[in-house]
């Protein structure tokens, strides 16, 4: 396993923006599905989305607030996202799955090979 590097994130106020970005492992696979979990305090480690070249998942809860896109020649993933809430502070970490043919069905703990370091997000009111 590899560990991905993370970058951004930090404190915002509700109704606030963060951007988070993380750079992902080689061979850069344009068929792997890149993207983001969340782990609340005391919660388990939870989808919010992935891609790759063919397809895109969001997980349904933070579809219209999340926007997740990646930069394929750089190899980098981003996690954008709004009109932040206080429920969305917690430990965020990016990561990869080998080359699958479709996200949605694959972004889930048990396929993930390899993670991101994690980001702490605060979210005040």
């Amino acid at each position: 396993q590899v560990q991905l590097v993370q970058s951004g994130g930090g404190s915002a106020q509700a109704g606030g923006s963060l951007r988070l970005s993380c750079r992902g492992s080689e061979p850069n696979y344009a068929g792997k599905c890149m993207g983001w979990f969340r782990q609340a305090p005391g919660k388990e480690r939870e989808p919010i989305g992935g891609l790759n070249a063919v397809s895109t998942y969001y997980h349904e809860p933070r579809q219209d607030r999340v926007t997740i896109s990646r930069d394929f020649a750089k190899n980098i993933v981003y996690l954008q996202m709004d009109r932040l809430k206080p429920e969305d502070t917690g430990m965020y970490f990016c990561a990869e799955t080998e080359r699958v043919p479709d996200c949605t069905g694959n972004w889930r703990v048990s396929t993930i090979l390899n993670w991101g370091q994690g980001t702490p997000v605060t979210v005040s009111s």
